[in-house]
């Protein structure tokens, strides 16, 4: 194999890897990841709730599961906000 070769081999495993990480941020960055959390969240504190006897569990769930929400989508802002003041 010549040096172009290898050249173009490691180009393709560079663009391969950079598709692998674009597809992850996308992941990272869905509504669909921040609403299985929140669901997973809710479900596990309304869980504990019941185990240690909370009156109205389920309502009391709700708040950790909306402030992980909440707090997501005020991270974005900041995030922007940041990201343009080290420019």
């Amino acid at each position: 194999m010549n040096e172009i070769e290898k050249l173009k081999e490691e180009i393709e495993k560079i663009k391969e890897r950079n598709r692998r990480v674009e597809k992850d941020k996308t992941w990272e960055t869905s509504l669909t990841r921040r609403i299985a959390i929140a669901t997973s969240t809710y479900i596990l504190i309304a869980i504990f709730l019941i185990i240690i006897g909370v009156e109205k569990p389920f309502l009391a769930a709700i708040i950790p599961a909306a402030a992980y929400l909440i707090s997501t989508a005020s991270l974005e802002f900041l995030r922007r906000w940041w990201l343009k003041s080290k420019q």
